[in-house]
Formats: C-alpha cells, sequence, structure tokens
C-alpha cells in the first residue's frame, strides 16, 4: 500500500470528531493497510484516521517488541477503565518534535469492530492501552495535550511553534 502525509496541526480536522464506519469493506482495508505502512514509517505504536486526513472512526495500534502484532479497529469505545493510572511521554507526528507527559488509566476495555466486520472486546494493559485511548482521542478530535493543564498546554504549543518557524 502507501504512506500517507500527515495533517499539520492545527488543521481543523484534527479537532474534529470522525464519521462512525457502518460495514468493513475493501475500501475500509485500504485505508487500515496505508494506516499501518504509515504507522511503521514514523516509526509509531498507534495512528488514527484523522491524523492523516481520513476522517472516519478508524485506529492501528501494535506495541509488540517484534511488531506484527497490529490490532486494526473501527468504532472503537472504552468500555471500561482501571481505576490506576500509567503516566507515558506522548507525541504525534501531527505536531512534531514536542512530547509530554500524560496520564492516563493503565487498563481499558475495548469494544470494536475488527477488519473481519465482527464486533470485538478485548483488554488492552499498559503502553498498549496508552495507544489505544490516544487513537480514540483523535477520532473525538482532541490531541493529547488537550489533557494537560493550560499553562504546559501553551508552552508545549509555542515550543513547537518554534521548531516550525525554525525548519
Amino acid at each position: 500500500m502507501s504512506v500517507r502525509p500527515f495533517v499539520p496541526w492545527p488543521d481543523k480536522r484534527l479537532k474534529t470528531a470522525a464519521a462512525r464506519v457502518e460495514k468493513i469493506t475493501d475500501d475500509i482495508r485500504a485505508i487500515w493497510a496505508d494506516m499501518v505502512d504509515t504507522m511503521e514509517a514514523m516509526p509509531g505504536l498507534g495512528l488514527a484516521a484523522p491524523q492523516i486526513g481520513m476522517m472516519k472512526r478508524l485506529a492501528v495500534v501494535d506495541c509488540s517488541n517484534e511488531r506484527g502484532q497490529v490490532v486494526k479497529m473501527a468504532n472503537p469505545v472504552i468500555l471500561h477503565s482501571s481505576v490506576a493510572p500509567r503516566e507515558h511521554e506522548e507525541g504525534s507526528p501531527n505536531l512534531p518534535g514536542v512530547s509530554a507527559k500524560v496520564e492516563r488509566p493503565r487498563a481499558v476495555t475495548v469494544r470494536f469492530l475488527n477488519e473481519d466486520g465482527v464486533v470485538e472486546r478485548r483488554d488492552f494493559v499498559g503502553v498498549w492501552a496508552t495507544s489505544v485511548q490516544h487513537q480514540i482521542d483523535h477520532l473525538e478530535g482532541k490531541m493529547y495535550f488537550d489533557r494537560l493543564s493550560l499553562v504546559k498546554r501553551n508552552m508545549l504549543l509555542k515550543k513547537a511553534e518554534k521548531l516550525r518557524k525554525r525548519s
């Protein structure tokens, strides 16, 4: 398939909730294939379709050490979140050069349509849970830095703007 370009922040698509996928088709599978190629080229642990300008509720995640364990999700919904938190350094290719520690639930249970069009329910823990939550935020039109305090968010965005002007 192919590696797709990232939508740069502050493109309005990154602030807009993506449309529900009604059915898994060959077109949807082709988008997922491009998403996997794009995620691997970063390299990254996950990718949501709006990040590459596709306004569909599609995400891919692969946090395995050996790679090749990608989970393809359509319409993912968090059913349950653990009380125990986990902090992880998060970033996005849509706003390159900056990152921040974000606290999220350590584990989540997610329902989604898999690549066969079957509703699946799966538990994710640790970095997998962080990445899934990060992708679901993108599907809702949110970036990781939206979870920061206003002061930290503004500092991060100012730093990103300085980096952008330099390049």
